[in-house]
């Protein structure tokens, strides 16, 4: 099994003018036993754990709020060039005889986060931390084409990893980026609300009650362009106050909601199912209100 590894690691490496480590020549950065540490940043919006690599930067696992754990590396100047990295998870030096683990190889960009892994190679560093093991990221050196390597220290991760996972329990379903323009689509005719639609609201509820900076709510209701204008206006009407009077049974304050009624102004789309909707849009401090011209297929008013 060992040596099945170490060849696949080797097919790799090789693939990517790697030269695995134990190399002489290699630029190596980590933190050693002495100075290993992880720092916890929590909130309902976010969970951080931030490791200090010494000479290089940071390597950092982030769980946003209604996203999947990721990883990343920040460096303040480039360190590797761009290209096809290595991730590997290996034992450290004091550990002898215990075969490195490959994750896979990684796109190393030119910026100053040039290492970013999704959730199922996130939670395979994660799960190496654990187990005593180092992820390490290797790639050529942007200076002289050596090989680099960045270690990540599995030293004192054990309790802050506790303290991580409750942070990420009380996390929020859902982040602002999700949720800051939503839409609720409704049946030709109708201003009626459905389960999805109101799991949706509950959502945002639940957001603008524990993020104190949202100061508008924007409610709009929309309609095709079948049936009359008055009609339309009276239906549009309809849908917004739906919305914002379920907004407000859920403990939204009705100072914060501003519910407007376009009826069939606006079209978002030749597809008349498409229309019918009311649009949720919301507003932070300082943020500043956008202006859209609302003509036309396509366009549709703020909000």
């Amino acid at each position: 099994m060992a040596l099945r590894i170490f060849r696949t690691l080797t097919s790799l490496a090789g693939g990517l003018g790697l030269v695995l480590s134990g190399q002489s020549g290699a630029a190596t950065y980590g933190a050693g036993i002495e100075n290993s540490q992880w720092y916890l940043s929590e909130s309902v919006f976010e969970c951080s754990l931030v490791h200090e690599v010494p000479g290089y930067g940071r390597a950092v696992f982030r769980h946003r709020a209604g996203e999947n754990l990721q990883f990343y590396l920040e460096s303040a100047s480039p360190v590797m060039k761009p290209g096809r990295g290595l991730v590997v998870v290996e034992a450290p030096s004091w550990r002898p005889g215990v075969a490195p683990r490959p994750v896979g190889t990684v796109d190393v960009s030119g910026s100053n986060r040039p290492v970013y892994l999704d959730a199922r190679q996130a939670r395979q560093l994660v799960q190496g931390l654990l187990e005593g093991l180092r992820p390490t990221v290797t790639r050529e050196s942007w200076y002289d084409g050596k090989p680099v390597r960045v270690q990540v220290s599995n030293v004192n991760f054990g309790r802050p990893f506790q303290q991580y996972q409750l942070c990420a329990g009380n996390l929020l379903p859902v982040n602002y980026d999700q949720i800051q323009r939503s839409r609720i689509p409704f049946a030709s005719g109708s201003a009626e609300l459905s389960a999805s639609d109101r799991q949706l609201l509950d959502n945002i509820v639940r957001y603008v009650q524990a993020d104190t900076t949202v100061e508008r709510i924007f409610v709009d209701g929309h309609t095709d362009r079948l049936g009359s204008r008055i009609d339309n206006r009276a239906l549009s009407e309809e849908r917004a106050n739906i919305v914002a009077d379920y907004l407000m049974s859920q403990g939204i304050s009705e100072d914060l909601i501003i519910v407007r009624a376009h009826g069939d102004q606006y079209p978002a789309s030749r597809r008349p199912s498409e229309n019918r909707r009311t649009t949720i849009r919301l507003q932070r401090e300082g943020e500043r209100p956008e202006f859209q011209q609302a003509n036309g297929y396509g366009g549709e008013s703020a909000g």
